[in-house]
């Protein structure tokens, strides 16, 4: 949260308070002091705490406190909604990076190293994702294993749950027979569900691949593109994430999840544990058709 972000909630919760002062006239000071404390923090656990225990003790007041509360939400969301429509393409980004370990079988059957970066913005209309991920190891003086993945996701919101989406990928993988592989692609999606707990979206259109295979001749075809994005806020320091996508057309298809278990061990650290696997329907005859990849990492959020 920014400087400038602060203030602005500091300043509705002030206000909030000043308006709400006659119908707060009978609560007693002790109690709106702490109220008005726990609002000016801005934190909702601890909005929610104080304002539960405030009820508790005077019942009679149980309508006035909730209104407060709701009349404080309602002043943060709007700060809020002005404070993204500001934000220019740089700001309000947020996500992690990860450092750690992978274990492959299929194409190639290797351990190494493994890093990856996403990058998340949410503004009124439109939301961005980046992603970023490469295993990489060389032993003996040779490359065992040298595998890229870059996305670029932008969507648009047309109502509270239907969205646009545009997408642009990068891979590399020489163990599964391509040097480089470039997808473009775009459609519509749509959130099932949408709850502070748990958020499913799924997409779907037309897609433009090409592969520059190493024993074969490049190709380059229009596919159909379909996906799934599940994330399960199991407690408030475990998640579960599925990722799935399928790529199909004339020749050779692709199918791909990605699972990932994450779990927060201190402030901005999390340790994270996934399983990957993606189908090649068709790959060129030296290839096994199936990948998998089991990783183990360290998350910083920021």
């Amino acid at each position: 949260m920014t400087t400038a972000f602060r203030g602005l909630t500091t300043l509705a919760a002030a206000l909030v308070s000043a308006m709400a002062t006659p119908a707060m006239a009978d609560l007693p000071a002790p109690v709106r002091t702490m109220l008005d404390a726990a609002i000016a923090s801005g934190n909702d656990a601890e909005i929610a705490a104080v304002a539960k225990f405030a009820k508790s003790t005077n019942p009679a007041d149980s309508a006035e406190i909730d209104a407060l509360v709701s009349a404080h939400r309602v002043a943060v969301a709007a700060a809020d909604e002005a404070h993204k429509r500001a934000a220019g393409f740089f700001q309000n980004w947020h996500g992690n990076g990860e450092l750690g370990g992978f274990l492959t079988t299929g194409n190639s059957e290797t351990s190494g190293i493994t890093v990856g970066l996403a990058l998340d913005k949410e503004g009124i209309d439109w939301r961005h994702k980046i992603r970023a991920i490469a295993d990489y190891q060389r032993a003996d003086g040779v490359t065992t294993r040298n595998q890229w993945l870059a996305s670029y996701e932008p969507n648009y919101n047309v109502t509270a749950r239907l969205y646009t989406f545009g997408l642009a990928m990068y891979e590399k993988d020489r163990f599964q027979g391509f040097s480089d592989r470039v997808t473009l692609s775009g459609g519509m999606g749509y959130r099932v569900i949408d709850s502070d707990a748990m958020t499913l979206d799924i997409k779907g259109g037309p897609a433009w691949r090409r592969t520059d295979w190493i024993a074969e001749p490049s190709t380059s075809k229009f596919n159909g593109l379909a996906g799934a994005d599940f994330v399960w806020h199991i407690s408030p320091a475990l998640d579960f994430s599925n990722n799935a996508q399928a790529l199909w057309g004339d020749g050779n298809s692709t199918y791909s999840n990605t699972a990932a278990l994450t779990a927060k061990l201190s402030g901005a650290l999390s340790g994270r544990l996934s399983y990957g696997v993606r189908h090649e329907t068709n790959p060129p005859a030296i290839n096994e058709k199936t990948d998998t990849v089991t990783r183990a990492t360290l998350v910083y959020g920021f």
